[in-house]
Parts: structure tokens; C-alpha cells; sequence
């Protein structure tokens, strides 16, 4: 694999749909290589954005999150031929998991001291995620609680227009729906459900 690019400079390609991941899937079975391009570079780069905006705002200077989407990736895709997934989004939350764990491991591992000594103004003033700007920090605990607690679908609406940041169109390819209002629909259920369940969490 190649170096990952910056978040910044990423190319934001329209992810695949339901039917061209099990079909990439199945290339990739038959030892097509670059379906495993294909696939990749139609979901990394917001994969990369979104791990960007995961991290600790004191670590974002010193983790690489295209170091760390890059190692996932190249430790997932060993498993991608066997891999049962039924759709992109299921992929993508495949992907993220791992992600998070890479990204959990590398803070354990990091010395806390020299990111509060380092946490002062030479870090941007802003450098929030859509979610972090969308729900507050301090909610993002509660926030990951209640979303666990959704079905798959509901999930990966949210997180696909909120985190990934896809438009309707993208998003409804993402999640197979018919149309973008059915996709814009979609995230609607799912905001209410996800309030609901914020409430038992």
C-alpha cells in the first residue's frame, strides 16, 4: 500500500453501494487485487477524517491518524476475502471499530505528561470533529452509549451523515436506500431513536 495522503488532501470519492462491495468482495475472493483499490479508496479518506477527529485534541499533533487508518487497513484486508459482511456500511463499521481500538491503543501507549505540557496555544484553537462541534465533548460519552444501543441500520445513518459527513445522495448509496429523501428519512427515524435511547443510557 501506499503512504496515506493528509485528511486534508484526501479525494472524497462516492461510497460504494450495497451490491459493488459484495461484488468487490467477491473480486477480491477471486484474487483480484485491485478491487481491493477500489474499495479502499472509496472508503478511507472520510475513514481518515473521522479517526482525525477521534483523537484527543492534546494527541493531534503528535499521532498520525493516515499512519494509524493505514495500519488497520492493512491488517483488515488479510480478512476481507473471508469477511462476512452484508453491505458498505457494515464494512465501514467493521473498519471504524478497528480503527478505534488502534487509536485507544496508541493513547494508552503515548506519555500523558508531555500532552499536558504540550496542550497550550500553540495548538489550533479549533480543531473539533463535526460530532465533537455537533453534541459537545462532554456528551460524547453518553452519545456512544446510546448509539450502541440502535440496530446496524440506524447506526450507520447516523454516523454516516454526522462523522462521515455524506451528503443524502452518497448517503443513501451508503445505506442502499432508494433515494436521497428516503435516506434523508432515514436519519430522522434514527435521530429519534437515538434520543430515545440517550435517555437510558
Amino acid at each position: 500500500m501506499h503512504d496515506a495522503p493528509t485528511p486534508a488532501r484526501d479525494q472524497l470519492l462516492p461510497p460504494p453501494s450495497p451490491e459493488e462491495t459484495l461484488q468487490l468482495l467477491q473480486r477480491l475472493r477471486d484474487g483480484e487485487e485491485d478491487a481491493l483499490d477500489a474499495l479502499l479508496s472509496r472508503l478511507l479518506p472520510r475513514l481518515r477524517r473521522w479517526a482525525h477527529g477521534r483523537l484527543p485534541r492534546a494527541a493531534r499533533g503528535m499521532l498520525d491518524t493516515g499512519d494509524i487508518v493505514q495500519t488497520v487497513a492493512a491488517r483488515a484486508v488479510r480478512h476481507f476475502a473471508t469477511l462476512d459482511v452484508p453491505h458498505s456500511s457494515a464494512l465501514g463499521y467493521y473498519l471504524r471499530q478497528a480503527i478505534s481500538n488502534e487509536i485507544a491503543t496508541h493513547w494508552r501507549r503515548a506519555d500523558r505528561r508531555v500532552f499536558e505540557t504540550t496542550a497550550g496555544p500553540s495548538l489550533p484553537a479549533d480543531d473539533t470533529s463535526p460530532l465533537d462541534r455537533l453534541i459537545g465533548v462532554e456528551r460524547l460519552q453518553r452519545y456512544e452509549a446510546a448509539l450502541q444501543r440502535l440496530d446496524p441500520m440506524d447506526r450507520e445513518a447516523i454516523v454516516a451523515r454526522f462523522e462521515l459527513a455524506y451528503d443524502y445522495d452518497d448517503l443513501a448509496r451508503y445505506l442502499g436506500k432508494p433515494s436521497a429523501g428516503a435516506a434523508r428519512v432515514a436519519v430522522h427515524r434514527a435521530v429519534k431513536r437515538l434520543t430515545e435511547e440517550a435517555r437510558h443510557v
